[in-house]
């Protein structure tokens, strides 16, 4: 087992950090206070190669591995994990398109988030199905050559933004629960995007809903073949998860810097709290669950460069590096004190921002029921 990483990785995490702190640091406040996009980021991102993380070189995109693409999360989330979210929208988004798309499609839809400059987005949540998948009621009836498309998604990354969704559709007319995915075009007829969403944490990163209303949707943009959406979507959710994991553990590592710097230069009894026993072991066990959760999100997104994706360890690294997230950033706030619940410093963000992670993506409940299942193969 080798856990060094490659002169090319350690270039590409030093690429990140040095981006994050001179470009996303210094402003994730701003765009926090705002609840603005952060456009100008995110073209930044774009010309220095650190977007569209998922995206092949032959479609544009920068062709990193997996690992690496964990390693520029992890940095990006530590600067703001709202950045970080709509950064990964993209690749989540790319996920279906891979996997079942085809080459044409490839081209088009991967094409217009590299070289076009767009944003996509992956959606799937609707008002009555988060977790369970198999109660969606968005459906589709084909007529000649076109799907007509009906229903809600809800809490779609950068919906306000995108330019085109992935769509998880059920099929009207079936007895069998069947599932398809499409690719819509925002431009069409009949679709329509919600206000974005006022929200706890990720306050940089757009959250809306979309309404399909009659949507002629041409057969040409399904991806893959009928009945497959489901399998589609729940590879593409298990692709996303280990990046989730790669969020989590930056958004901890943010909030642990930010707690030991303070905890070496606040004074109390006349000496920096950080020479108290208490101080110490909380920031040991910070210290100590964030390697464990890197770990776990760097197997799994090894195993998924391998070809070879994990359920379980995947869940692991999810479910464990978000529930770090939110126990690293507790910490830290009640190491900072009272000043921890004030805006002027950083730990009460990465707390508002590490919550969503236990929740988007699969739920940390859901991924325990996800582990059992495999365990109990």
């Amino acid at each position: 087992m080798d856990f060094q990483l490659s002169d090319e990785q350690v270039a590409i995490r030093a690429l990140a950090k040095e981006f994050t702190n001179k470009e996303i640091l210094p402003v994730a406040k701003k765009y926090d206070e705002e609840e603005a996009f952060p456009e100008e980021v995110f073209q930044k991102l774009r010309e220095i190669g650190l977007f569209n993380l998922a995206v092949p070189e032959e479609y544009g995109g920068p062709g990193v591995d997996k690992i690496s693409q964990a390693l520029i999360v992890e940095e990006i989330s530590r600067g703001c994990a709202g950045i970080a979210t709509s950064c990964e929208g993209n690749s989540l988004v790319s996920y279906p398109i891979i996997i079942g798309g085809t080459e044409e499609q490839k081209k088009e839809y991967l094409g217009r988030l590299t070289y076009g400059g767009q944003f996509g987005s992956f959606s799937l949540t609707e008002p009555e199905a988060g977790s369970d998948v198999s109660s969606l009621s968005t459906n589709i009836e084909i007529k000649g050559d076109e799907y007509i498309l009906n229903g809600e998604k809800m809490f779609i990354t950068n919906a306000n933004y995108s330019n085109f969704y992935v769509v998880l559709a059920k099929h009207k007319d079936s007895i069998e629960k069947r599932f398809t995915a499409l690719i819509v075009d925002r431009d069409l007829p009949g679709v329509s995007v919600g206000e974005k969403e006022k929200k706890m944490g990720l306050r940089a990163s757009a959250t809306g809903s979309l309404r399909f209303e009659d949507v002629r949707v041409p057969i040409k943009n399904r991806i893959g073949n009928e009945g497959e959406g489901f399998k589609i979507f729940m590879q593409a959710l298990a692709y996303g998860r280990p990046m989730v994991g790669a969020l989590s553990v930056g958004i901890a590592q943010g909030a642990y810097e930010a707690a030991l710097n303070y905890s070496k230069e606040r004074k109390q009894f006349g000496m920096p709290i950080s020479q108290f026993q208490s101080i110490q072991f909380m920031i040991a066990d910070m210290a100590m669950n964030i390697e464990a959760a890197r770990l776990l999100v760097y197997k799994s997104a090894y195993l998924l460069q391998q070809g070879t994706p994990s359920p379980t360890i995947g869940a692991f690294a999810k479910c464990f590096a978000s529930d770090t997230a939110m126990k690293v950033t507790t910490d830290a706030v009640q190491i900072f004190g009272g000043n921890g619940y004030i805006r002027d410093y950083p730990v009460e963000k990465y707390m508002r921002d590490a919550k969503i992670t236990q929740i988007y993506e699969g739920t940390n409940q859901i991924q325990r029921v996800v582990m059992a299942k495999e365990i109990l193969k």
